[in-house]
C-alpha cells in the first residue's frame, strides 16, 4: 500500500514538472492588444478585410498592416473604437464601390472559342486569355458574384457584372479574384489618383486625351439626354469643359475609329453642347468630393494648371488656396485668347464652379514679394505648391522688370543672362552656385555668375560627357573659368532654411551645396513643398513650438511627371523645360497630376508611376478596320455672320443646338479597347 502511494505520489511530481515544462516550452503569447482589437471584431470572417478571418485582421491591424477602418462588416464607430486603442485617429473615408471596367460581354463580343467544362474566370483565363478576341475584357463566367461575401454582384443579361452600390462594402474581394483586374474597388480619391495602365480597357479617343476624360461615357449620356450627368463625367478629370469645348484642340478626334468610316465624332463639339446647357440652365454639376481631412494646400499661380490643381486637390477633401499675382484669375486664357474665340463670361463661370468645390483665392499676391514659400508654411499650409506658369505669362505681367525670386535662389537661365555684368535685375547670385541643364549656354553662365560673385560653381547635366552637347573645348572651357561639371546627374530635390537655398538634391540623396541654382528652362519646375524636420531633432510639440518662417527648413520635390516621360528622373528633363503647355487641356492634365502627387506626399506615398502606365507610346490592341458600320455625316457647327461678331460681340461659331448633339452622340461606337458597336444590335 506505502509502495503504491509513493509510486502515485512520484508520478504526480513527475506529471507535474513535465507540465511545468511544457506551459514554458509551449507557452503562446497573446499581445493584449491584439486581444483587445479581436474582442471588438464582430467575428464574421467574411474575408472582406482581405485576411483569413478576424483574428488574422486583428494581429495585421496591430502591426501597422491594417487600418483600423479596415473591417468592412463595421462601420466607423468600430473604427474609431479600434483606433483609440492604438492612439490613432480615424479620418473620415469615403466609400470604396467595386466598378466593372468593360464595355461589352460576352453576347456582344467576337470569340476566339467557346467555353466547355470551364466555370471559373481564372481557368478560362489560362486557355490563351479568354474566350474573347480583347486579351483584356470580362471573361463572363461571373468568379466576382459567387465570390462576394455580401451577395452585392450579379450577372447582367450582356454578361458582364452588375454592382448593387448598396450591398457592397468595398471589401475588394471581387478585385482580387478577377484575373483580368475587370472589376475593380472605385472612389473619388482612387479615380482622381489613377493613371491608365496597359491593364484598362481604354479608347483611342481618351488615350489621345491629355486630360484622359471617359468620352465614350459622356457621350452616351449626351445620346441618353442625361445633360447632367455628361458634364459630371466631363469634370471627373476636366473643370474647364466649357473652356475647352471652345479652344480645344482636340488630339481625341484625330484617333476617333469613326473615320475608318466617314468622318471623326465632334467630340469636343459635344463638350462645348453640354457644358453650355449646363451654363444657360444655371444648373451647376458639381463632382463627387472625398470627405474633408482639414489639410491646407497652398497653390501658387492662378491659371489653369493652378486653378485645377486646387480644383482636384479640393475633391481629394484638402483645403486648398489659390495665391494669384494678378487681379484676375485665368493667366493666359484670359489674356492670350480673342474674346469670339473665349468670352470671359465663358472663363469665369468655369472658374467659379471651381471655387463651388471649396477652392479660396488671394488676388494680387505675387510669390517672393508679398509672401515666401516659407512664409506659407509658418502659416500653416501642409504643402505649397508651385505652379507660377511660364515665361511667357511672367513676361505678360511684369514686362521688363526684374524677375521675383519665387523659389529662394532660384533664378531662369534668361534671367541671370538678361541681367547683364551690371545686374540690371539685382539677382541674388550667392557663393556656390548650381547650374543645370545649361548645354551649349554652359561656359556664358559660368562667366555670369563669376562675374556677379560667385566662387563655387557646379554644372550638372542628366547625360554623360559624350551625349552632351558641350564638346572638349567648351568642357575645358568650363573648367579653366572655375566651373565643375557632374554628368549624369539629375536634380531631384531642393532644401533651404527660411528665404534661402541651401542644398541641390543629385539623384536622390546627394547634397550639393548651394545658395543659388540657375534652370535652363522656361519656367519653373512644379515643386511641392514641405516642412522637414532636422535629422535627428525629434518635432516639438504644444503652442509656439512651430518655427518661424525664417528659422523654418524646407523640402522641395518635383510632382510626378506626365507619363509620356515617364522614364525621365530629375527636375528638368523632357517635358519640362518648354516655356508653358501648348493647349490648355495639357495644363488640365498637369493640374490633376499636381494634386496626385500633393496627397501622396500629404501621406507619405510614393510618387513613382505605375511601371504599366499607358503612354501615347505605348503598343496596345486596336482596330484598324471596322465591319457593318452604316456611314452617317457629321454635324456642322454653324456660324455666326462674320460682321455681327466685332459689332455684337458675338462668338465666331454658335455652337450645336439638341438636335445636331443628338445626331452627333449616336455616330459614337462606343469603342472598347477592341471592340465597338457596330449599329446592328452589338
Amino acid at each position: 500500500m506505502i509502495e503504491a502511494v509513493l509510486i502515485m505520489g512520484g508520478m504526480g511530481v513527475v506529471i507535474g514538472v513535465g507540465l511545468a515544462v511544457a506551459s514554458k516550452v509551449f507557452y503562446v503569447y497573446v499581445d493584449p492588444l491584439i486581444e483587445k482589437i479581436s474582442e471588438l471584431l464582430p467575428g464574421a470572417n467574411c474575408g472582406g478585410c482581405g485576411y483569413p478571418g478576424c483574428g488574422a485582421n486583428a494581429e495585421a491591424i496591430a502591426e501597422g498592416k491594417s487600418s483600423p477602418a479596415s473591417c468592412v462588416a463595421g462601420g466607423p464607430e468600430l473604427a474609431q473604437a479600434i483606433a483609440e486603442i492604438m492612439g490613432m485617429k480615424v479620418e473620415a473615408k469615403e466609400p470604396d464601390i467595386a466598378l466593372p471596367g468593360c464595355t461589352y460581354g460576352v453576347k456582344d463580343a467576337a470569340v476566339k472559342y467557346y467555353y466547355d467544362g470551364l466555370s471559373t474566370c481564372r481557368a478560362a483565363a489560362m486557355i490563351y486569355g479568354g474566350m474573347k478576341t480583347c486579351n483584356i475584357g470580362c471573361l463572363g463566367l461571373g468568379s466576382c458574384a459567387a465570390a462576394c461575401p455580401f451577395g452585392a454582384i450579379i450577372m447582367g443579361e450582356n454578361g458582364l457584372p452588375v454592382v448593387d452600390e448598396k450591398k457592397c462594402t468595398g471589401c475588394g474581394t471581387c478585385e482580387r479574384v478577377c484575373p483580368k483586374h475587370i472589376i475593380t474597388l472605385s472612389s473619388v480619391t482612387r479615380r482622381i489618383l489613377k493613371e491608365y495602365t496597359t491593364d484598362d480597357c481604354t479608347t483611342p479617343c481618351q488615350r489621345a486625351c491629355p486630360a484622359g476624360i471617359n468620352i465614350s461615357e459622356y457621350i452616351h449620356q449626351i445620346a441618353e439626354k442625361n445633360y447632367h450627368r455628361a458634364v459630371q463625367v466631363i469634370k471627373e478629370r476636366n473643370p474647364f469643359p466649357t473652356v475647352i469645348g471652345r479652344i480645344c484642340p482636340r488630339p481625341c478626334e484625330t484617333l476617333c475609329r469613326r473615320q475608318l468610316v466617314d468622318e471623326p465624332v465632334a467630340i469636343n463639339f459635344l463638350k462645348r453642347f453640354v457644358a453650355d446647357y449646363e451654363m444657360k440652365n444655371n444648373d451647376r454639376a458639381l463632382p463627387f468630393k472625398a470627405p474633408e481631412t482639414g489639410l491646407r494646400v497652398a497653390v501658387v499661380g492662378g491659371g489653369v494648371e493652378g486653378l485645377s490643381t486646387a480644383f482636384f486637390t479640393a475633391r481629394l477633401g484638402h483645403s486648398p488656396t489659390v495665391f494669384e499675382a494678378t487681379e484676375r484669375l485665368g493667366g493666359l486664357l484670359r489674356t492670350a485668347i480673342a474674346a469670339y474665340r473665349l468670352p470671359a463670361d465663358i472663363l469665369d463661370w468655369d472658374i467659379e464652379g471651381i471655387m463651388e468645390m471649396g477652392v479660396e483665392t488671394r488676388l494680387s499676391q505675387t510669390l517672393g514679394r508679398d509672401f515666401t514659400i516659407a512664409s506659407l508654411l509658418a502659416d500653416g499650409f501642409e504643402t505649397v505648391f508651385l505652379a507660377a506658369g511660364g515665361w511667357d505669362s511672367r513676361t505678360e505681367r511684369i514686362k521688363d522688370a526684374a524677375p521675383e525670386e519665387a523659389v529662394p535662389g532660384t533664378f531662369l537661365l534668361i534671367d541671370l543672362l538678361r541681367t547683364g555684368t551690371d545686374n540690371k535685375f539685382g539677382l541674388k547670385i550667392g557663393k556656390n552656385v548650381v547650374i543645370a541643364e545649361s548645354g551649349p549656354l554652359s561656359a556664358d553662365a559660368v562667366n555670369a555668375c563669376k562675374s556677379l560673385g560667385a566662387e563655387k560653381i557646379t554644372v550638372v547635366l542628366g547625360c554623360d560627357a559624350q551625349a552632351s552637347r558641350l564638346n572638349e573645348a567648351e568642357i575645358k572651357d568650363i573648367q579653366s573659368k572655375g566651373g565643375t561639371i557632374v554628368f549624369a546627374a539629375t536634380i531631384t530635390g531642393l532644401t533651404g532654411k527660411g528665404n534661402n537655398l541651401k542644398n541641390v538634391i543629385v539623384n536622390g540623396e546627394t547634397l550639393i551645396a548651394a545658395d543659388t541654382l540657375i534652370l535652363e528652362s522656361g519656367r519653373l519646375p512644379e515643386l511641392i513643398f514641405s516642412v522637414e524636420q532636422p535629422e535627428g531633432e525629434a518635432p516639438e510639440t504644444g503652442e509656439g513650438s512651430k518655427p518661424s518662417a525664417d528659422q523654418l527648413q524646407w523640402r522641395a520635390v518635383a510632382s510626378y511627371r506626365n507619363p509620356e516621360h515617364v522614364r525621365a528622373k530629375g527636375l528638368l528633363t523632357d517635358g519640362d523645360v518648354i516655356t508653358d503647355f501648348s493647349a490648355a487641356v495639357q495644363a488640365i492634365g498637369a493640374g490633376r497630376r499636381g494634386a496626385a502627387s500633393i496627397h501622396r506626399a500629404l501621406y507619405g506615398l510614393d510618387l513613382e508611376l505605375p511601371k504599366d502606365v499607358l503612354t501615347g507610346k505605348t503598343l496596345v490592341q486596336n482596330v484598324v478596320s471596322l465591319e457593318q458600320v452604316k456611314s452617317a455625316p457629321r454635324q456642322i457647327m454653324q456660324l455666326n455672320y462674320i460682321h455681327d461678331i466685332p459689332v455684337r460681340a458675338k462668338e465666331i461659331e454658335k455652337g450645336f443646338n439638341e438636335e445636331q448633339a443628338l445626331a452627333e452622340a449616336q455616330r459614337c461606337l462606343r469603342c472598347g479597347l477592341i471592340c465597338y458597336s457596330d449599329h446592328t444590335g452589338n
